[in-house]
């Protein structure tokens, strides 16, 4: 019996909740306000991703079919799973996308696909969806298309010309994981696709000889999804190829997506999934080594078996590792070591260095700055404090680790 839309609509909509690489921020302001069309990448709004400065915005996210001509074991979608199945023709998913902005539910469309006949097959439907939104319907609003394996390099770089934004799904963080788990899939030919895109944005990024201005395509970059906890890889694995990826192919964002058991799985896989704070972790490892000097080592270091401890942060747990370099003096230290101050963003360790041109810090001060000051304070020395042998003390530890909880017996 033929589904009907909206029960589709369900069912490949809920298929995409797998994909983590959601996010729609780095890309360039576009809207139909004064100039027609329809559609905007900004403003306030089915799947909400945030833009750096905490906007809240609103996505379609689904998948074209949940349909798949390959078998990867960790895949719910996989060709020998038992799922009920869907599909959305190309002009559905355009009079979706459209009728729910109208209806000022969503700001932007995220697509992705099983792969039904062919690798082209498929990114040629997808490309034709958001080429239609573009040049037919004039549509403003961000789109984010999910590129497919051993697609043609021609037809990923047409979806960068329509796209605001591409990624290409790495899965697993090993090429032995990726043989065992998803054999008919080649690492070094996403890489390599990878590799292409990066070109292609650089050489679309340089202005042209005749109007002086760069070319429109994928403004907000590329982007991967790695799985956590399905292939026994521990978290300096993961973090080290995140760091090649960044490294390699000008990433915008690598995403952590916690394994989900799932009916019917191999025996190889594991039958519990890991904690998400295992996730949250890795996230937040991925900015310092990104963002605050860090180096994959140090993050890793603080345990023998490679994992990122569970009950304290990265920036801490490598603090209470390293006590020897604390306390550090606010009112002295350069970026570098601000930055490795447990407590400290980014945002404050600038403030800090601007404020303290003119004065000299007290706790009253990082106070104002909103500084959690417990979190800072055995870390730290500022005029009127200094922890004396605070960050030596041996149970420094456990004034950080979350208080222990009564597990529900229900």
């Amino acid at each position: 019996m033929k589904k009907s839309l909206k029960e589709r609509l369900a069912i490949l909509s809920d298929a995409a909740k797998y994909d983590a690489s959601c996010a729609s921020s780095g890309t360039v302001r576009r809207s139909s306000v004064g100039s027609g069309g329809l559609g905007s990448t900004e403003g306030s709004g089915i799947c909400h991703a945030y833009a750096p400065d905490g906007r809240c915005i609103s996505l379609l996210k689904i998948l074209m079919t949940n349909f798949c001509i390959y078998d990867c074991a960790y895949c719910i979608n996989r060709s020998s799973s038992n799922v009920e199945r869907a599909r959305f023709s190309v002009e559905e998913v355009i009079w979706l996308t459209l009728e729910f902005y109208r209806r000022n539910y969503i700001e932007g469309l995220f697509l992705s696909s099983g792969i039904i006949r062919s690798s082209d097959h498929t990114m040629e439907e997808m490309v034709r969806i958001a080429r239609e939104l573009r040049t037919t319907h004039n549509f403003r609003g961000y789109i984010h298309l999910k590129s497919i394996p051993e697609a043609s390099p021609h037809l990923i770089e047409e979806a960068g010309l329509y796209a605001d934004r591409l990624s290409l799904n790495i899965e697993l963080p090993t090429d032995a994981g990726i043989a065992r788990y998803a054999p008919e899939k080649h690492p070094a030919g996403i890489r390599r696709s990878m590799g292409a895109l990066r070109l292609k944005i650089e050489e679309m990024g340089d202005k042209t000889l005749q109007t002086k201005r760069t070319r429109r395509f994928a403004p907000a970059g590329q982007s991967t999804q790695m799985i956590v906890g399905a292939d026994g890889a521990n978290d300096a694995t993961i973090l080290g190829t995140s760091a090649r990826l960044y490294g390699s192919y000008g990433l915008k964002r690598v995403y952590y997506s916690a394994f989900s058991p799932i009916p019917d799985s191999s025996k190889n896989l594991p039958l519990i999934k890991p904690p998400l704070m295992r996730e949250h972790r890795l996230y937040q490892a991925d900015w310092l080594y990104r963002f605050y000097g860090f180096n994959v080592g140090e993050i890793t270091s603080t345990r023998a078996d490679g994992m990122l401890d569970l009950d304290l942060d990265p920036k801490l747990a490598w603090a209470l590792g390293h006590r020897e370099q604390f306390p550090v003096d606010l009112n002295k230290a350069e970026r570098e070591m601000l930055l490795r101050v447990p407590g400290l963003g980014t945002k404050t360790v600038t403030s800090i260095l601007s404020s303290r041109r003119f004065t000299r810090l007290r706790l009253e001060d990082l106070k104002r700055l909103g500084v959690s000051l417990k979190k800072v304070q055995p870390f730290i020395t500022v005029d009127g404090w200094t922890p004396h042998r605070l960050v030596d003390r041996p149970d420094l530890r456990a004034m950080f680790q979350p208080k222990p909880e009564q597990l529900s017996l229900l």
